[in-house]
């Protein structure tokens, strides 16, 4: 879950890049989207992938996501992934048991905490006017939007029988990047989401501005910044959720899959694996484990192959913070259900049944999922150093949903490689060569 921006790079590329012209013949009828042109983000990137959605600002959530649909110059046709996508709770307690916030609930992304955008917050991007959420009249710059390379995308060289001829594919990738900044209390927050041009998404939690002053603690809980090791600074999470939902082709009711590999007895030369899939049809909690993943498969949308399309859910590194049973399980799955707005604290909601306290009391009644939505906790525990004064350096967390069979190929399959598709066949052989 670790992005580096190509040096210099951001500032001089978003003009160029965003807007890409398309090949005559490529374009295709823009969805109708729920959302006037400022609300609206459309933009083509240099491989010829659209990305096209709706956001607002919500004044506890931040940045959301609406509407999120994908078209590539290969697969022109815009398909919906994503219903919406918001974060739904950043969780900070520390390691000294003295203090615990509940970011979101308790604060906001939005409103009075979300930025305007300036200086180099949006160096390169275009910094787009919007509400903050609030209910005030007054427009400002919030978001920004940029391209950015996102370095190499693929590689492959063929060659043929006798090795005279070859053929290099090799394509530098790029992001559609989507970011808001939050102020809350020393810490900052850059909500951010990247838009990659093969159609996966990248949600992201980044944390700078400065550590919380007159927070010491002893050795076992605190470490030692400044001259000597008078001063010791808490240690402390940041629990982040993200609530996503799919609607894969517009088509919804999506089936959650999970697998398992595991070894299967001994083949010839090595070890056998045997992977299954379960289906996961009521609602529940669900942790990592060695080799297991997650999909969100749609039961009526298939690709050219006949495959259905699915995005997988990929967590990567996170730590469990164990002071509290809702910030354990990695992943939950509901139903979808208006009142389950925040991973904890949301019995704060005056509209909404007080028992729905936290992800756990949306799973209490098992009830069948027909419309599935994700949980997604990732964890860092931060443990201060000096080089967190000042201000502190970026550090992020999240995950990624990566499509799976969403199209018969690779998004930016190259001219020389659109036969490669299925299982591969060798080429001719000559005459008295072979057996």
């Amino acid at each position: 879950m670790t992005y580096r921006k190509t040096a210099g790079a951001v500032a001089l590329l978003t003009a160029a890049l965003l807007g890409a012209v398309v090949p005559a013949g490529a374009q295709a009828a823009a969805p109708a989207l729920p959302c006037s042109s400022p609300s609206m983000v459309k933009e083509t990137l240099p491989n010829g992938t659209t990305w096209q959605l709706c956001w607002r600002i919500h004044d506890k959530a931040g940045l959301i996501l609406e509407k999120v649909f994908v078209s590539t110059k290969r697969n022109p046709q815009p398909v919906q992934v994503l219903d919406s996508i918001r974060l739904a709770q950043l969780h900070v307690p520390y390691d000294t048991g003295d203090m615990e916030f509940d970011d979101l609930t308790d604060l906001g992304m939005g409103g009075y905490y979300l930025e305007t955008l300036d200086g180099e917050d949006c160096k390169g991007g275009s910094a787009r006017m919007g509400s903050d959420g609030s209910g005030a009249p007054k427009q400002r710059k919030v978001l920004c939007v940029s391209a950015e390379p996102s370095g190499l995308a693929y590689r492959g060289r063929e060659e043929s029988w006798d090795g005279e001829k070859t053929v290099l594919s090799s394509k530098q990738g790029h992001d559609l990047v989507l970011r808001t900044i939050s102020k809350l209390s020393w810490y900052e927050y850059v909500t951010e989401y990247r838009l990659h041009d093969d159609g996966e998404i990248s949600a992201r939690l980044g944390a700078t501005g400065d550590l919380a002053p007159g927070t010491e603690a002893d050795a076992a809980r605190g470490w030692p910044i400044g001259k000597g090791g008078d001063y010791k600074s808490t240690m402390h999470y940041h629990n982040a959720f993200w609530r996503v939902d799919f609607n894969l082709d517009g088509k919804g009711g999506e089936r959650v899959d999970q697998y398992d590999t595991a070894l299967d007895g001994r083949g010839e030369v090595t070890a056998k694996l045997k992977t299954t899939r379960t289906t996961i049809a009521k609602e529940g909690t669900f942790s990592k484990v060695n080799q297991r993943w997650w999909r969100m498969t749609s039961q009526t949308s298939k690709n050219a192959d006949g495959h259905p399309r699915s995005y997988e859910v990929v967590t990567g590194a996170g730590d469990r913070y164990d002071g509290h049973p809702e910030t354990k399980p990695d992943i939950t799955f509901t139903q979808k259900n208006p009142c389950e707005k925040y991973a904890s604290g949301n019995a704060s909601d005056p509209e909404c049944p007080p028992d729905l306290r936290t992800v756990l009391d949306f799973v209490k009644d098992k009830q069948k999922m027909t419309d599935p939505v994700m949980w997604v906790r990732v964890g860092f525990h931060h443990v201060p150093r000096d080089e967190d004064q000042s201000p502190m350096p970026m550090h992020w967390q999240g995950f990624d949903l990566v499509p799976r069979d969403f199209t018969a190929m690779n998004q930016l399959t190259p001219d020389e490689r659109t036969g490669a598709n299925g299982n591969p066949q060798p080429e001719p052989q000559p005459s008295g060569v072979g057996g």
